[in-house]
């Protein structure tokens, strides 16, 4: 009896030990062997890592209340591949209406989820709502809305996951987008209810929205009245620009042909670009005020010196020849300038010689503006080194040397604050700034001779005695050059341009209108891009209400 409780008792000792035996060793292998497993299935069990991305902030104008970039729910339409309950109806009604998703579906089968098409139009929302398919399924989105006329060139827009893709949208890309915040959330493994402390992994930070200068009514106003000018002349392109010399502001910037940037499918790449600031010319006679303020300048003439321009068309200097629109005999030079007469020009900027390069170096052109803009081109001079001797000559009305719309703009604006140089800027860091101060880089009685020569009178337009403009002191000049069509300059193909100021007491203006190619041959720039200049400087002032 005693000896049948022993060997139970010594069979139930050994049964626990081994139990206990059995017990700590899992537990050695469950917490030392493969601690790192389990401690990496409890982190998936019980923590959760959720990322949220802050909603894109704004673009607005220069008051702060006109919204040149807002955000807009948009619609997508998705699938799940994996779990399609009508997957031959649903194919087929893709191949019908989506075929592109059609194809993708060969590579996304296997897939837990695939987007159909996002940004649905509401003629596709209805589409798929009226299929009463169950495997089509949609989602909302956040994505962007622009909703004035003609930004988009300067606006940008943003891709599909709402990053910027050019213009405004991508140079500040960041700024607008903020940084997403990261937690980690614990919970219950078994109810998946959260029920532990929120911690903070990765702080975020929200979207800035950017204030830029421009002006939103006046931009749709300069808008209308470039296309209308457009129209009428059968342009392919144009461009116009409004600038307050006094700050550096740029209240409008408009590019045309546009593009919907509320209708992305549909663009263009050639349409998205702003040539204003990404595109360089060989302007032509503009370029003559900045010869002869250079000149003026370096006392090599002055506004009432008799030049002799031949009294014709076309004439030799140096062996090189020289043509100009109308001929002109003993003129002063103020009337060379005014009359845009090439032969005197080139007279005067042989005197001149090699500190042409110069001025139009210390005017800005040749280097960018650095307004911060993607794309922003330099332009090119042609040096003194690599001149041929029709260099200078073509150098003084406004041939070997490429320059923006903007360049051209900012050294108008020189002319404008009397010699002094100017920061253009497109971005308000502040709502009220003072004007920018800049070092003098011309004597102001220069500068007032060239405003004299530049200053159109009623004896030369007596059109503007009718025109509200009489009333201003308006400064301009035009200039029409010839396209450069694969190494040659064609006569035919034409670009023109008017550049000036608009001025009364302390209210100033610049204002630069471009036009490309129109249908009509041997016209001049006064006839096509100064018209639209005035119509743009009418409205400009009728919306400053000077």
């Amino acid at each position: 009896m005693n000896s049948s409780y022993k060997v139970r008792g010594t069979g139930l000792f050994f049964l626990f030990c081994t139990l206990y035996g059995i017990i700590v060793l899992n537990l050695y292998i469950i917490q030392v062997l493969h601690h790192e497993f389990y401690i990496d299935l409890k982190q998936k069990q019980c923590y959760v890592t959720v990322t949220t991305t802050p909603a894109r902030a704004p673009i607005v104008d220069r008051t702060g209340t006109n919204y040149l970039a807002i955000n807009k729910d948009s619609i997508a339409a998705f699938i799940l591949p994996r779990n399609l309950e009508n997957r031959a109806d649903t194919l087929r009604f893709l191949a019908t209406h989506f075929p592109k998703a059609r194809e993708r579906f060969e590579h996304h089968q296997h897939d837990h989820f695939m987007y159909v098409q996002r940004r649905l139009t509401p003629e596709q929302q209805e589409l798929i709502t009226a299929a009463n398919n169950l495997d089509l399924k949609f989602l909302q989105e956040p994505s962007r809305y622009y909703p004035i006329a003609g930004t988009g060139p300067l606006i940008g827009i943003t891709d599909i996951d709402n990053h910027g893709l050019f213009g405004i949208e991508l140079q500040y890309n960041d700024t607008l987008a903020g940084k997403p915040t990261t937690y980690s959330l614990a919970r219950d493994a078994r109810s998946n209810h959260f029920y532990f402390n929120k911690e903070t992994k990765v702080e975020g930070k929200e979207g800035q929205p950017i204030m830029l200068t421009i002006d939103a009514t006046l931009q749709f106003i300069v808008q209308q009245e470039l296309q209308k000018g457009l129209q009428n002349l059968s342009a392919q392109e144009g461009a116009a620009l409004v600038i307050d010399p006094a700050s550096g502001d740029i209240l409008a910037m408009v590019n045309l042909p546009d593009f919907d940037p509320n209708n992305p499918e549909t663009l263009e790449l050639e349409r998205a670009k702003n040539n204003i600031i990404t595109d360089t010319y060989e302007l032509g006679s503009v370029i003559k005020v900045f010869s002869a303020l250079a000149a003026l300048e370096e006392g090599v003439v002055t506004p009432d010196e008799i030049i002799d321009c031949k009294n014709t068309k076309s004439t030799y200097i140096d062996g090189r020849k020289i043509n100009t629109t109308r001929p002109g005999g003993l003129i002063t030079f103020c009337q060379v300038i005014k009359t845009s007469n090439n032969i005197g020009t080139a007279i005067v900027a042989k005197r001149l010689g090699e500190p042409l390069y110069d001025h139009y170096r210390r005017l800005g052109f040749g280097e960018k503006t650095n307004i911060s803009f993607p794309g922003e081109q330099k332009g090119f001079i042609n040096p003194p080194e690599n001149w041929s001797k029709q260099s200078i000559i073509s150098l003084s009305y406004g041939y070997e040397i490429r320059c923006t719309l903007l360049q051209l703009a900012r050294a108008f604006c020189l002319i404008a604050r009397n010699g002094q140089e100017v920061a253009l800027r497109l971005i308000m860091e502040k709502k009220t700034q003072p004007a920018s101060e800049g070092r003098s880089l011309y004597r102001p009685e220069t500068v007032s001779m060239i405003k004299s020569i530049l200053e159109r009178t009623n004896a030369q337009h007596p059109w503007m005695k009718k025109n509200l403009l009489e009333q201003y002191r308006v400064m301009s000049k035009t200039g029409t050059a010839n396209l450069l069509i694969d190494g040659t300059y064609d006569p035919m193909r034409n670009i023109f341009t008017c550049a000036g100021i608009v001025e009364k007491d302390t209210y100033q203006r610049v204002i630069v209108v471009f036009i490309k190619e129109i249908p009509k041959k041997n016209v001049l720039a006064s006839t096509i891009s100064m018209p639209i200049f005035d119509a743009i400087a009418e409205k400009v002032v009728l919306h400053d209400r000077v």
